[in-house]
């Protein structure tokens, strides 16, 4: 009986020794993601504090919204230069170099606080 005793007891304490790892592991691992989840809060809150004082987000609202407002008016006066224009204006952007419409979209996306522009870049292609 001894003799099992002196057998069992390494492998009794290595088992042990394994499942203690793996708990500090998970531990370790649900830390992380606290913090991951706190520094996301963090981020946020920041984010929103300093949009408070800043103009970037009300600039580019109206950037985006004076297509929409020329196509608009060009319904209400039957103006369909204008709506030629506006196209026109879309294929000058669209042409423009691939890097610069990436800076854009990074800006715009910035100024509006989206997090995540690389899924969000990852559904452009």
């Amino acid at each position: 009986m001894a003799l099992l005793g002196t057998l069992l007891g390494p492998v009794t304490d290595l088992v042990g020794g394994v499942l203690k790892n793996r708990q500090e592991i998970g531990k370790a691992k649900q830390a992380a993601k606290l913090q991951q989840i706190k520094s996301g809060a963090d981020w946020e809150a920041k984010m929103a504090a300093a949009s408070g004082a800043s103009w970037k987000d009300e600039f580019w609202t109206v950037v985006l919204a004076v297509p929409v407002f020329m196509v608009g008016y060009a319904i209400a006066m039957n103006d369909t230069s204008v709506i030629e224009r506006v196209e026109l204006g879309f294929e000058a952007l669209n042409s423009l170099p691939e890097w610069y419409q990436y800076l854009l979209f990074l800006a715009v996306s910035a100024s509006f606080g989206i997090r995540g522009v690389d899924k969000l870049m990852s559904l452009r292609k």
